[in-house]
């Protein structure tokens, strides 16, 4: 019977165990937005997973959302990410690249003094982190039809560099209120052209996406990442379980490595999300599904055992527990997290975690 701890293949790989590390931004990458030995260390230290999927990186200046955060769009973000590759190889791991644009999540002092763009000029409320400190949301500018083009052709360049710098595949960052979720949802996609109306014109771009990402790296090394419920950013749909469920039928043509689906957290419920299981979409998604969100050693496992998803990604606990494989299959506690070095810049809360054996 299957668990945490068998195999599982995902496109061209076979994982050691169903365990994935989830992206977690970190805003580490202190100089060029590259990635350092300091992120070396940190996902070498977690290389027991199956699979570790970094933090988003952005494929372009302007796809910047955050500060201190990776890109992979110059040859010097190339060899920073090749240092973090190396290590986790050199641990036995296997390591996959999140690609992301923020987007509308963004602010002209992050990207060069740039409007951010967006499917529509529709602004976020609230306030978001830059180098100044917290700052409102601009309104963003809606992104033309040929800007949309190139930005797909910057998601396949990202893909390539990524395969550069040694990683073994990409995730597609289509969740969280992104550049590609505010096509894909239409509280945030009012457009009246080809990318824009109907589930099918609005998935457009990400369609787009995945056609010239496969064919750059291999369908192998591809998968998407989706929040069909997802709140954050200010996000909403009208009818995200059927929209969602056309988005999953359609990615089915791709014989993706995998499917990420991120379930509702209290927060989107709080504001206003639909409450979809991820049972609804694996009756629809005929490959290989990775749930996220809210998951225990336990329900990993009961969820896994259903069928519901082939893999579980764990996220925060990861922050804080380097070798969270070994703790679960030693029943061991685990290190509580520490949201206040969620986002620093030094070793703090990034590196410093101890394993279970030296706890022992």
């Amino acid at each position: 019977m299957n668990n945490l701890f068998t195999e599982v293949k995902i496109g061209k790989y076979t994982l050691k165990n169903r365990i994935i590390m989830a992206p977690m931004t970190r805003c580490r990458a202190v100089v060029n937005n590259s990635a350092n030995d300091l992120m070396a260390e940190y996902y070498a230290q977690r290389a027991s997973a199956g699979l570790i999927i970094t933090e988003a990186s952005q494929i372009s200046p302007i796809g910047t959302g955050y500060p201190c955060t990776p890109g992979i769009y110059s040859d010097e973000q190339i060899e920073g990410w090749e240092k973090v590759t190396k290590a986790v190889h050199e641990k036995g791991g296997l390591i996959f690249l999140q690609i992301w644009h923020t987007g509308r999540s963004s602010h002209p002092s992050l990207i060069g003094g740039a409007t951010p763009v967006a499917p529509s000029a529709i602004k976020i409320d609230g306030k978001l982190y830059t180098y100044e400190g917290l700052q409102e949301f601009p309104t963003p500018r809606a992104l033309e039809a040929f800007e949309i083009r190139e930005i797909v052709k910057e998601f396949a360049k990202a893909a390539r560099n990524a395969i550069a710098a040694g990683f073994d595949g990409v995730e597609i960052h289509g969740a969280n209120g992104y550049l590609i979720d505010e096509f894909l949802k239409d509280g945030t996609n009012k457009r009246c052209d080809e990318y824009g109306g109907s589930i099918e014109d609005r998935s457009k771009f990400l369609f787009e996406i995945v056609d010239l990402v496969c064919a750059e790296i291999g369908s192998d090394r591809t998968a998407v990442r989706l929040s069909p419920s997802g709140t954050f950013n200010g996000m909403s749909d009208s009818n995200p379980e059927e929209h969602f469920k056309y988005i999953c039928e359609k990615l089915n043509e791709y014989d993706l490595a995998y499917l990420h689906i991120m379930n509702p957290l209290e927060g989107d419920i709080r504001h206003g999300g639909v409450d979809i299981k991820l049972d609804t979409f694996r009756k629809v998604y005929q490959g290989t599904l990775v749930g996220n969100g809210g998951y225990t050693k336990e329900t990993g496992n009961e969820t896994i055992k259903n069928n519901i998803a082939d893999a579980i990604s764990f996220g925060a606990i990861y922050t804080s527990n380097p070798d969270l494989v070994e703790r679960f299959e030693n029943d061991a506690p685990l290190t509580p997290i520490n949201p206040d070095t969620f986002y620093t810049q030094d070793e703090k809360g990034l590196t410093d975690y101890k394993t279970y054996k030296e706890e022992k």
